[in-house]
């Protein structure tokens, strides 16, 4: 059997406590609503956006606490676009699998798909505003901020993009779609620029995660440095995430993937894939045969990004939930990436399959072998004994965890795969 190598790798890994977080969070409120002018019980929308963003229940909870202390009356709002099968109910489904709830929080959630035109950006794109933010008193916009997973800005996956997608509902995110991933970036910053002038937006609140997905910071930035602030949090993100341990591979086995751990199930940006018509893939990393295990149970049964892997269980083919999935894609109008891949009975025919399809040139002793829990979460993986032996002629820290043989049990599953991640908050 293949010898394998569990490692950790040892990213750039600035992070801030609970306690910390807390006390920036607070702050940074502080600051920011000193400038603004609201009334007694004014009503204060939060948006909240469907990624498993770490401490994301605890942040909101803070968030919440610091208005009511201050005698205003925040609530959430789902802040999605299209996902949760562009239903209310979806929408709050999907919070609730984050553990985002009324009583998590303290605040109400409110629900909706229906959405305002506010107005029409100079290169005729209308602008849609969620009702229940729209008519707030004020609005926060919270997200976390990162490279994207279709295009490259100077804004990308971030507090712009949860305004002009997130806020606008699946009626918004369908005329920005619309419009290519080449455009994507330029069409996103005009919308959030024309929300931002004619909607009672008051700040946002910019988190920014290191390699090991953890909260390495928390800022506040306002409606005049929006895009410039955002630019600089941006580049600094890109900066600490994480990587492959390798750029060449035979094969990637992931183990989970999920709307909880990237917008496309599997981070392009890691995997080395679009699978976008007309976008160039990248040049890096190289990886030749791609096999994907499970669906993450706060995907709640959206797959969008499947079709970036070739093999794939039939444990993950039936959690599907095809109308989200495809409502997902079509909206996005990448409808690769949700296409299926050859679906084996388990585990081992999968990767056994995957291996055979190099070739029969391929010497297993030589086989170029990854194995990650899902594409958020680097900092263990697992390789096989080539890429241990390359890595040791790099400057890569890593340290080695433990050694093992590849072993099927009796139904067909990895006899080891690496802790998987859950969504855990602390309230």
């Amino acid at each position: 059997m293949l010898e394998l190598f569990e490692i950790k790798q040892n990213f750039a890994s600035p992070s801030l406590s609970l306690t910390l977080l807390k006390t920036k969070i607070e702050k940074e409120m502080d600051r920011l609503l000193s400038n603004t002018h609201l009334s007694a019980n004014a009503s204060v929308a939060i948006t909240a956006g469907s990624r498993g963003i770490t401490n994301i229940a605890f942040i909101f909870k803070v968030i919440v606490k610091v208005l009511q202390d201050r005698g205003l009356s925040p609530f959430l709002v789902p802040a999605m676009g299209s996902h949760g099968g562009a239903t209310a109910e979806g929408q709050i489904e999907v919070l609730e699998h984050l553990g985002i709830t009324e009583q998590t929080i303290g605040a109400p959630i409110r629900s909706s798909m229906n959405v305002d035109y506010i107005g029409e950006t100079n290169n005729g794109t209308p602008v849609y505003m969620d009702q229940h933010s729209f008519s707030a008193d004020g609005i926060i916009v919270v997200n976390r901020i990162k490279a994207h997973t279709a295009f490259r800005g100077k804004v990308e996956s971030g507090l712009s993009k949860m305004i002009a997608i997130g806020l606008g509902k699946i009626k918004g995110a369908t005329f920005i779609h619309q419009g290519g991933a080449l455009k994507m970036a330029e069409t996103i910053e005009s919308v959030s620029k024309m929300a931002l002038k004619q909607s009672p937006i008051l700040f946002g609140l910019g988190i920014i995660e290191n390699g090991y997905d953890e909260t390495a910071d928390l800022v506040g930035v306002t409606k005049e440095e929006w895009h410039q602030k955002e630019t600089e949090l941006l580049a600094w993100s890109k900066t600490m995430m994480p990587s492959l341990p390798v750029d060449d591979i035979d094969l990637l086995i992931v183990e989970e993937m999920g709307k909880c751990f990237s917008g496309t199930g599997m981070d392009p940006n890691i995997i080395g894939r679009w699978r976008i018509q007309g976008v160039q893939e990248p040049e890096r990393p190289t990886i030749k045969r791609i096999a994907v295990l499970d669906l993450a149970d706060q995907s709640f049964g959206n797959a969008q990004g499947v079709g970036l892997a070739d093999f794939m269980t039939d444990a993950l083919f039936k959690k599907i939930d095809r109308k989200s999935t495809y409502t997902n894609a079509l909206t996005s109008t990448y409808l690769q990436r949700a296409m299926l891949p050859f679906i084996y009975a388990t585990e081992e025919e999968a990767i056994r399959t995957a291996v055979q399809s190099l070739g029969p040139q391929v010497d297993n002793h030589k086989l170029r072998i990854v194995q990650i829990p899902n594409t958020l979460h680097l900092g263990r993986v697992i390789v096989s004994k080539s890429i241990i032996e390359e890595l040791k002629q790099t400057n890569k820290s890593f340290d080695i965890i433990r050694q093992f043989r590849m072993e099927f049990n009796e139904v067909g599953h990895l006899q080891f795969k690496i802790t998987r991640h859950k969504v855990k908050e602390v309230l």
